[in-house]
């Protein structure tokens, strides 16, 4: 897969996150109208964050007055689950709404061993880019549960054919070798396929 796709799929995640996040502030601004405690508490939530770093910087040993700082952070957010859950509101409402809720719609997480990784959906994405452009993008009606021998003919003609066997019992010979192939196509021992024959055969 190319730099080019890859970089054009990350733009296309960032303006995803871009856009899960103005829709959180649009959503936001809509509900302080509606329930202004809401944003008093989003205010005063982000005041004590503040004032809690100050303490933890400042006055490192006074450990009441970081508890008192917690508290009072824990309150505020009991309280404003309270407030959108008698208003009908789910509590993840006043968060971003991501399509991936593993990586936040960034294409990568951190493992636990802080290491970044390409989250599922950006493989995944990038799988069915190469997948359209193998075109073999109907498998659901060509695959081998859909195969017809019967179309191939039963006549064994060496002359014609060039085989001591019939086409069709060549073909069911080459389709089961194929689904053989497949079903060992992990063991690295196993041998390659070779396709050959004029344009348009099969």
């Amino acid at each position: 897969m190319s730099n080019e796709v890859l970089n054009s799929l990350l733009k296309e995640y960032e303006q995803k996150k871009l856009n899960a996040e103005l829709d959180l502030e649009r959503r936001k601004q809509n509900l302080y109208k509606l329930i202004p405690r809401l944003e008093e508490i989003d205010d005063e939530l982000n005041n004590f964050a503040i004032n809690t770093a100050k303490s933890i910087l400042i006055n490192s040993s006074d450990s009441s007055t970081l508890d008192n700082l917690k508290q009072k952070i824990s309150d505020l957010k009991k309280e404003k689950e309270l407030i959108l859950l008698q208003n009908n509101y789910n509590l993840d409402y006043l968060k971003p709404f991501y399509s991936c809720k593993y990586c936040n719609d960034t294409g990568f997480i951190l493992d636990n061993n802080y290491k970044t990784n390409m989250c599922n959906c950006l493989k995944q994405k990038l799988l069915d880019i190469s997948f359209n452009k193998s075109n073999m993008s109907n498998l659901e009606k060509e695959n081998f549960n859909n195969f017809n021998e019967l179309i191939f003919s039963d006549e064994v003609d060496l002359s014609k054919y060039k085989f001591n066997i019939s086409p069709r019992k060549n073909i069911s010979n080459i389709k089961n070798k194929c689904i053989n192939f497949v079903n060992n196509f992990d063991d690295s021992n196993y041998k390659n396929l070779l396709f050959v024959g004029s344009t348009g055969l099969r």
